[in-house]
């Protein structure tokens, strides 16, 4: 580790925490506490049809909204703000994974604040209070219950709208393994390997400070011991708590630490070609991690600890055990794509954290190689 003797850093986490298996009886008495009366319940349809709002024992709701898609878009959040608006709620709980926890931030923003969704686009726009926010995940994945960052498809831009605030995390988190053992194994898979990514990235960062690499690593560790458990047997209940503790830690790591090249160009393959994001990291990861090696020799060999001296190997061999695609020719990417890829990533803020500056002919060269 190098010196930190002339080192600044900052870490946030304004989220308090709450894990226990069937702990989804606990939100009524969270919404209580930060003073939400009529709250607004953001979900999907599957979580809808799994029966899962019944875990929500003694809440009110003034309203639900279940329609937010995998990929979720403008269009759905203003809409989602103006029907909460309508119901009279006074804040929000978030129950699904990482779509609908990111749909519920930028709703937040809209109800809070009002105007239009774009009005509020960027880094540090937002440091004013939002209404109160519990989001429960349902997958072990994005950490985006504890992260300041949300993604917000443009679908006639074509392009992933990005919002950074520390406001923007919930209030607090509940982590219910019970809510997750309904994932299939390709969903456990992608969003398991969505908070690796989250982890490694983390970890060579440019903004990551003793207390993120500590979070990343342990994260990345407990990831690669007990996700192949989790997509073996969802019911796993042991193995499903341990995967939503690491994605959350990631989560935090993350958010605090800042991404890079695996993230932007894997933003490009979600927006131009819908490609899921767990999927895109997954396969795009070992080839970041080798891309970045030299760059930061130090963050690399932390993570030859846990993963022995070929790092982007053991990744890649986790992701081929864990039945997702390793090339992006067998994720719906054409050979013709990678340019108009390369070109996206090169313009994604992910990149101002990499360790190593990334021209668009490295990026180029990155996406021919994961091809």
């Amino acid at each position: 580790m190098a010196d930190t003797q002339d080192k600044y850093y900052e870490f946030r986490l304004r989220t308090k925490i709450i894990f226990q298996s069937g702990g989804s009886a606990l939100v009524a008495e969270e919404a209580a506490r930060l003073g939400l009366r009529r709250p607004f319940i953001i979900t999907d349809r599957v979580v809808l049809r799994l029966g899962l709002l019944d875990r929500l024992t003694g809440l009110e709701p003034c309203g639900t909204f279940p329609d937010v898609p995998q990929d979720s878009e403008v269009s759905i959040v203003e809409r989602a703000a103006a029907l909460m608006k309508e119901r009279g709620a006074d804040g929000i709980v978030a129950l699904g994974g990482g779509s609908v926890i990111d749909t519920a931030k930028a709703v937040n923003i809209v109800f809070s604040l009002g105007g239009r969704l774009a009005d509020h686009e960027g880094v540090g726009t937002l440091d004013v209070p939002l209404a109160p926010f519990v989001a429960l995940p349902t997958t072990a994945g994005t950490g985006s219950e504890v992260s300041q960052h949300a993604m917000v498809k443009d679908a006639s831009a074509r392009l992933k709208i990005p919002f950074t605030s520390h406001t923007l995390a919930a209030d607090t988190a509940v982590l219910d393994p019970a809510l997750t053992v309904s994932m299939p194994p390709p969903v456990t898979a992608a969003t398991g390997l969505d908070a690796m990514t989250h982890a490694i990235e983390a970890v060579f960062a440019a903004n990551a400070s003793p207390l993120t690499d500590a979070l990343a690593a342990g994260a990345a560790r407990d990831i690669r011991e007990w996700l192949p458990r989790a997509v073996k047997n969802g019911q796993d209940l042991d193995a499903r708590g341990r995967m939503l503790l690491a994605a959350n830690a990631a989560g935090v790591a993350f958010s605090n630490a800042g991404v890079g090249v695996v993230h932007a160009l894997a933003h490009g393959c979600g927006a131009l070609r819908g490609v899921p994001h767990g999927v895109a990291n997954a396969l795009l990861l070992p080839h970041g991690v080798r891309f970045n090696r030299t760059a930061a020799p130090e963050k690399h060999a932390l993570l030859e600890r846990i993963f022995g001296e070929d790092v982007a190997g053991a990744l890649a061999a986790l992701t081929r055990a864990c039945g997702l695609p390793t090339r992006l020719r067998d994720a719906n990417v054409r050979p013709e794509d990678l340019p108009a890829l390369a070109e996206y990533g090169e313009h994604d803020g992910a990149l101002i954290f990499n360790p190593r500056e990334a021209s668009r002919e490295d990026l180029l060269g990155i996406l021919q190689a994961a091809f």
